[in-house]
C-alpha cells in the first residue's frame, strides 16, 4: 500500500473543523476499498489515483465535495449522483460526517473507477456545439464583405452567439441595423464588440 501523503494530511488538518472527520472518513473508505490508490494533491486537493485520477475530494466553506474522475460513465446503483451535472468531479456535497455514505456504498464506486482506470476506459469527450443560425439580415450584410464572413465563420460558435444575441435583443430596426453594422465592422477589423482582438 503507498504511504500516506503528508500534503494530504496537511490538507484535512488545515481544513475547517467541521470539514475534517468528513475528509478522513472518505479518506479511510476509500483507501478500504482498494490498497493501490495513491494519494496526492491535484489542483490543491486532495486526489486517489491508480492509473490516472480516480475520485477526488474537497473542504469548502460550508461542505465537502467528492467525487469521481469518470462519474459520467460510471454506474450509480446508489443514487448518489444524484441529477447533478457531472462536469465538475467534487459536485457530491456532504455537510456532516453522518452524511458520508456506509463503506459498503461507497467501495463499489471506488472499485469501478479503478477498474476504468485499469482498462483504459476513457470518458467520451463532449460534443463541440453547433454554430448558431445566422439571421438573413446579418447573413446578407456578412455575405456582402467577404473578409468578415471569412473571420465570422472561424469564430467559436459561443462568440457568434454573443453577436446573434445582441443583435436580436435590440428593439427597433434601426438599432439592429446599427448592431450588424458594428458586427460586420469589428469582425473586418478583427476585434470583438469591446475592441479587443478576437
Amino acid at each position: 500500500m503507498p504511504e500516506p501523503s503528508p500534503d494530504v494530511d496537511a490538507y484535512i488538518d488545515h481544513a475547517a473543523p467541521f470539514a475534517q472527520p468528513i475528509l478522513r472518513r472518505l479518506r479511510a473508505i476509500f483507501h478500504e476499498a482498494s490498497p493501490v490508490l495513491e494519494e496526492s494533491l491535484k489542483w490543491g486537493v486532495p486526489s486517489f489515483g491508480y492509473k490516472g485520477i480516480v475520485v477526488g475530494m474537497s473542504a469548502f466553506k460550508e461542505h465537502v465535495g467528492y467525487g469521481f474522475w469518470k462519474s459520467a460513465i460510471m454506474n450509480d446503483p446508489a443514487g448518489l449522483f444524484g441529477d447533478a451535472p457531472r462536469s465538475s468531479p467534487m459536485f457530491i456535497k456532504l455537510t456532516h460526517v453522518d452524511d458520508v455514505p456506509p463503506a459498503a456504498v461507497l467501495i463499489p464506486y471506488v472499485r469501478e473507477a479503478i477498474d476504468l482506470n485499469e482498462r483504459g476506459v476513457k470518458v467520451p469527450k463532449a460534443r463541440k456545439p453547433e454554430p448558431p443560425a445566422v439571421p438573413a439580415d446579418l447573413a446578407a450584410a456578412l455575405d456582402a464583405a467577404a473578409a468578415a464572413r471569412a473571420r465570422f465563420d472561424t469564430l467559436s460558435p459561443s462568440l457568434q452567439r454573443e453577436y446573434i444575441d445582441w443583435i436580436d435583443e435590440a428593439k427597433r430596426e434601426e438599432t439592429r441595423a446599427r448592431r450588424i453594422a458594428k458586427t460586420v465592422a469589428s469582425v473586418t477589423e478583427g476585434t470583438s464588440r469591446t475592441g479587443k482582438p478576437l
